[in-house]
This record gives structure tokens, sequence and C-alpha cells, in this order.
């Protein structure tokens, strides 16, 4: 679990959960406060190892201002009427500060962690956010609650179970999104799209926004006020020297991209598909510590954002700066130097609000 800040252009994470720093649950409040206090705009939470809700619970109850949202919570495991009530709770302690973002897993993690039977999640993640919405619907303006289709039939809502309305009824939905199938589907019924860390920008703009676009034009909505929230992958220190451990981890990290075939899109799209398939083949044969040397430096700089922290700001707002409207980072903060690394680092990035959607261009 990561708990992150937002800015204007993006997100910062203080590193609240890092090799060095494990996330400590009972820390929550604490850094939220501090969050608020150096001037971000927002925290995140991502669904590893503690539930998003209950972590966003207690950030919203230490603050006032910070946006709240679950980057991302995992859809299919959970009803749909449940995920509406967890995010109508948030959405009445934040008093208006809570954006549900839901990603749907990979076959293998639905099947054998969770027990259930897979099906394309394009489809079914189109189904669950409009389940989630009448739900609320039926909450907020007593309409008769009934979803008809192949995963959800919902038709029953008594009074005892009924949340009933809330001052800030509006919960925008965003959505994780690697293939076209699901960005398409985010155009057609979310309110932003969180691209993997794989996706490249030239990916993003390519291949992920026009999908969008072709979705919100099939719905026939505006994509006016869309996000697209990028936690990219990142390699950054104090020192150079400090920094060379980093780029090690992330040749580890793009090398694991690589062997999962679920974003082979991203590396074809680069003209990798080769090694994304050789990567695959090291992984079934679990040769892990081979994986690494797969990466070279050019691969390296497609796909991580290297440098220390007195050039890293700059470099993510030359790299996203015209292309997604929220960017994330980690750095972590043990002592009053980092507190005001972090501080500069948002005041930099904040600088340069350069905001663009998916209904424009560079």
């Amino acid at each position: 679990m990561r708990l992150e800040t937002l800015l204007p252009l993006g997100k910062v994470d203080p590193g609240l959960r890092t090799p060095e720093t494990p996330f400590d649950i009972s820390t929550v409040a604490d850094n939220a406060r501090l969050l608020e206090e150096i001037g971000y705009s927002g925290i995140a939470t991502e669904e590893t190892k503690d539930d998003p809700f209950v972590v966003l619970a207690l950030a919203a109850q230490a603050t006032t201002r910070l946006h709240l949202t679950t980057a991302v919570a995992i859809a299919f495991p959970r009803s749909p009427t449940i995920t509406a009530m967890s995010a109508w709770t948030l959405q009445k302690l934040s008093k208006g500060r809570f954006t549900l973002g839901l990603g749907s897993q990979v076959k293998g993690h639905i099947e054998r962690r969770y027990g259930m039977k897979w099906s394309p999640p394009g489809p079914w993640m189109r189904e669950y956010v409009s389940a989630v919405r009448a739900v609320w619907d039926c909450w907020q303006n007593g309409t008769r609650l009934k979803v008809e289709g192949q995963h959800y039939n919902l038709s029953l809502m008594v009074p005892l179970f009924n949340a009933g309305p809330i001052e800030h009824p509006d919960i925008p939905i965003h959505l994780a999104a690697v293939n076209p199938v699901m960005c398409s589907v985010a155009g057609e019924v979310a309110e932003g799209i969180r691209p993997h860390p794989v996706c490249t920008p030239s990916y993003i703009e390519n291949v992920m926004l026009p999908a969008v676009r072709a979705g919100a034009a099939k719905a026939g909505r505006s994509l006016d006020g869309f996000r697209v929230c990028m936690k990219p992958l990142v390699a950054s220190a104090r020192t150079e020297e400090q920094l060379a451990a980093k780029v090690r981890d992330a040749r580890a990290r793009i090398a694991f991209y690589a062997s999962t075939p679920g974003y082979i899109g991203a590396f074809e799209h680069l003209g990798l598909g080769d090694l994304a398939r050789r990567a695959s083949v090291y992984s079934r044969e679990q040769r892990w510590e081979e994986l690494p040397g797969m990466i070279s430096d050019d691969v390296l700089q497609q796909f991580a954002v290297v440098g220390t922290y007195d050039e890293i700001g700059r470099k993510l707002v030359d790299r996203y700066g015209g292309l997604v409207t929220d960017v994330e980072f980690s750095i972590a903060v043990n002592d009053d130097d980092d507190r005001e690394t972090l501080r500069k680092l948002a005041r930099e990035i904040q600088a340069d609000d350069t905001r663009w959607g998916p209904t424009g261009g560079r």
C-alpha cells in the first residue's frame, strides 16, 4: 500500500512505503496532516497489503482539504453494492473529497487469488461501473434499483440498507488501463484513466487516448475534466552514488513488466515485442536474476525517469507535463531535509501546471 500525494500537475509520494521505510498504517493520519501542511492537494492508496478504503478513512479523518483516491481498488472481487457503500461512506466522511479508482486485475489473480471465474474485463468493468452508479442513484434520488446484466442483477434495496442522500453525491470514477479496450470503456463510463507505469508517453498519446476519445464518442460523452493519472517508473535519489541502486531496481521492474503478457502491447508499440517474449520465457523458467540484464540503457530511458532529486522534478514535467493531468513520484521522508526536498519538488511541479486532457493535444 502506498499513500501518495496529489499536485495540480500530479501526485508526489512522500515515501510512506519503501524498502527502507515500510508502510505503517498507524502513521497515516500524521503523514496526511504533513502533506496538507506542505501544500499538496491529495493522497492516493493502491491495494496491495492493506484495504485502501480503511487507509483513506484514516486520512480523511485527519485532514480537511486533501483529495482522496483509491489508486486502485480491485473491482471484481467486490460486489458493486459493497464498493458503492465504501465509496459513499468515504465521500460522506471527507465531505466530497473522494475519487473511486478501480482496477480489473489479471486473469491469474482473479482465478487463483480471488477464486472467481474469469470473464473479459472490458465489458465486465462497463457493467460494474454502471451497477455502482445505479446503487448511488437509488440512494441519492430514490430511483428504483434495477440492474440487469451478464454479471449483476440488482433489484432489492430495502429502507434498512438504503444509505440515503449525501451532500456531495457526484463521485468521480477512474479506471486503471493498459489496452485500448479498457481505455475505450473509460471513455464511455469514467471520469479518468490510470495508465500502468509500463505505458510510455508515446503509448499513452498514440494508443490509449485515441481509444478514450473513441469510447467517449460512442457514448456521446464530453471529456471535459477527464483526468489522466500517471504513476511513472522513477529512479531517483539524493546523490549519484545512491541513484545507482535505484537504477538497478528500475531495470528489474521493467524486466518484470516485460515478462507479463498483459503488457506486451506497450512493448510492441516501441518495437520491443521480441524483448517481451524472451522475458516471458525467462519468467516461466524462473530465471529471475537474469531478467534485469535484458534491459539496456536505451530501454531503461524509454520506460523510466532517472535523475537525482535536484533533477527529477523538471524531468517529470518535461516528460509528462503536456500529456497527463496527474503524475506521481516517491521519495522517502525520514527527516527535515527530506521534508524540505518534498516541499521543493511540490513547488517545482506545481509551477508548471500545464494541464491537458484527452480532448485536446500538445
